[in-house]
């Protein structure tokens, strides 16, 4: 559906041209017309050349001095009795089984005429026009209309002509189909019959006898909002015994619905009867003088103070429709500044370096503490170690001369410390290795490996601090000890033998207390031979004591030194990882910095400019507001 105002029988007068940059009032064109050349060039600037089509459109239509009328409603309201008995012929179809199947515009025409339009009347050619009977133009639409495929009426409408006074003032009626119940179909079929017959006023068709909806007060309030002069007509006040309570009624919802129309009470069977039978009275009571009277207070009102309550409807619809994706925009920045890639680059840069002085502090920490640990650890693993050596030692000391066994012992003991140096030294390795390990986990695992290339280093001179231990310095039992020993323990023995016999008259020297000396002297040379062995024993556990403290000593001191130098290179070796990650995200914290800064400078940019058009599209609205507020 298109437009049904063009061709021969619209209006061919003179258009005021659009001049760039006029906004305010001069002595050549109304205030109205630079208002709406000021938006349509406002909807060209913001891309919308669709608006600014539709608003050219409007701006010619506006110059037409005719009324344009277009009466809508739903099924079996009378809207087309409405029209018929205005204008007192039967242009409009009627009827329950019947109604208005396509839309009907009735003008002024000098002799009365007839036809079905196909499409665009400024484009249609002879084929798509059919001559309908002048004489009964309702009857000859339905007749030709029977004939026609039903998916092909949505592209017709109907033009009548008539000789009529009322509409030779400039009056243009536009019968419509019935509207659909739901209010979101009802007002979108409204829209589309409103752009497409480009109307001036809206003429709503309800019965007397009953409420309006709620569905329809909505459609009415959205309506106000874009058409000027809404007309309510209440028809068949003939039928409804209490018509006048319920238009009061209807008209106080219309009231608290915030719908500013102009209620007319209406019936067209008055109307009709009144048309036949000359009734002045009874054609006064049928409301249509009252409905006649105000449409010519709308016709001479088109020009002016209907042309700009128009404009200011459209200006403030336009710049609201404008202004809509100008608001998002501010909205969408708003939500970009929070959620840009570069802002949050920049601040995952800013949380990884915070992650990395967090990281830094741990593993400095998890280095300091291991190595304190491994130190206590190596140094008691020395010691327990040693001191098992010592007491193996001096078992066998307890039960072997040192004499005798150190030729053995002395193998032995090297080989001991050597094991205790190679395990000691083994354990610290795997220490080592453990403590790179531990240290490495103090770093975020998205950094991959962390670990070094090399194992930690452990000197291997632990081994060169076993040495040999010579035999220590003890007391042999040489033979002229034993011979003085025994000599020395014979002498008590023979002499308290010798008293003894002697008392039985036997000399002091005699076989018993030789005997009696002999078996002291042997006791003797044996106490003293297990005394000679105790006390080599002691001295060679004393020496192997100190031997093995001092070989521990040395040990300790060079597996502290290891830890030491395993301690530097494991930090010097975290320290260069970090360094070198905090040279990475240095880099990426200043590049993401620039680039939120550049898409801080853009959004800034496109804010002010943002700003501007609503500013602009601010002052053009209250430009559109002061049209609907200015005086009639």
């Amino acid at each position: 559906m298109k437009s049904w105002e063009t061709g021969p029988t619209a209006y061919a007068g003179p258009a005021s041209p659009v001049r760039p940059g006029r906004t305010e009032l001069s002595a050549l064109s109304p205030l109205w017309l630079d208002v709406l050349d000021a938006t349509i060039r406002t909807c060209t600037e913001h891309g919308r050349p669709d608006l600014a089509g539709r608003l050219w459109q409007r701006r010619t239509q506006l110059l037409d001095p005719s009324l344009r009328v277009l009466v809508v409603g739903a099924a079996r309201q009378g809207k087309s009795q409405l029209i018929n008995a205005l204008i007192n012929a039967p242009v409009c179809v009627t009827g329950d089984d019947r109604g208005t199947a396509v839309p009907t515009v009735v003008r002024h025409a000098a002799q009365p005429t007839a036809q079905l339009i196909r499409g665009d009347e400024a484009d249609a050619g002879p084929q798509d026009r059919i001559a309908l009977a002048a004489e009964r133009p309702a009857d000859a639409l339905t007749e030709t209309l029977a004939g026609i495929a039903p998916g092909s009426i949505d592209r017709l409408h109907a033009e009548v002509g008539l000789p009529r006074e009322l509409l030779a003032a400039g009056l243009a009626l536009i019968d419509t189909p019935p509207l659909p119940p739901e209010e979101g179909a009802a007002l979108g079929r409204i829209r589309e019959l409103a752009d497409a017959g480009r109307a001036d006023v809206l003429l709503f068709a309800c019965e007397a006898g009953r409420e309006l909806t709620g569905a329809e007060l909505a459609v009415l309030a959205e309506l106000a909002t874009l058409l000027p002069g809404l007309v309510v007509a209440f028809t068949k006040t003939d039928y409804a015994p209490n018509w006048r309570r319920d238009v009061e009624a209807n008209r106080m919802r219309l009231v608290q619905a915030g719908v500013p129309a102009t209620v007319v009470p209406t019936s067209a069977a008055l109307r009709a009867h009144a048309a036949r039978t000359g009734d002045g009275a009874l054609n006064g009571e049928s409301g249509f003088p009252q409905l006649i009277a105000l449409l010519r207070t709308l016709i001479a009102a088109k020009p002016d103070r209907l042309s700009r309550a128009a404009v200011g409807l459209l200006g403030r619809a336009v710049t609201d429709e404008l202004a809509t994706p100008l608001r998002r925009s501010v909205a969408a920045q708003r939500a970009e500044t929070a959620h840009s890639d570069a802002v949050t680059r920049l601040h995952e840069a800013q949380r990884r370096m915070d992650g990395l002085r967090r990281c830094t502090i741990r593993w400095q920490s998890r280095l300091a503490d291991e190595v304190g640990d491994l130190m206590s650890d190596i140094e008691h693993d020395l010691r327990e170690r040693t001191r098992a050596v010592i007491a193996r030692s001096d078992e066998i000391f307890l039960e072997s001369d040192p004499l005798r066994v150190w030729d053995d012992f002395e193998p032995w003991l090297r080989d001991a410390l050597l094991e205790t140096a190679q395990t000691s030294l083994g354990w610290l390795s795997e220490r080592a290795a453990w403590l790179a390990r531990s240290v490495a986990a103090e770093f975020p695992p998205e950094l991959g490996q962390v670990l070094p290339s090399w194992v930690p280093a452990v000197p291997g001179d632990l081994p060169n601090r076993v040495t040999d231990l010579d035999s220590p310095p003890v007391e042999r039992f040489t033979l002229s000890q034993k011979v003085f020993t025994g000599l020395r323990g014979s002498y008590g023995g023979v002499l308290m033998f010798g008293l003894a016999t002697s008392l039985t008259g036997m000399s002091l020297i005699n076989p018993i207390s030789l005997s009696g000396g002999a078996l002291f002297g042997g006791k003797s040379i044996r106490e003293e031979g297990r005394s000679l062995l105790k006390r080599r024993q002691a001295t060679a556990r004393a020496a192997v004591q100190r031997h093995v403290d001092e070989i521990y000593i040395g040990m300790a001191k060079d597996a502290k030194d290891s830890v030491r130098r395993i301690q530097r290179a494991l930090r010097d070796h975290y320290t260069a990882v970090t360094e070198d990650l905090q040279d990475a995200i240095v880099e990426s914290l200043r590049t993401a910095k620039v680039a939120a800064d550049q898409e801080a400078s853009a959004r800034e940019t496109r804010a002010r400019h943002v700003e501007q058009e609503l500013i602009r599209l601010a002052g053009l609205q209250k430009q559109s507001l002061a049209l609907l507020q200015a005086p009639a």
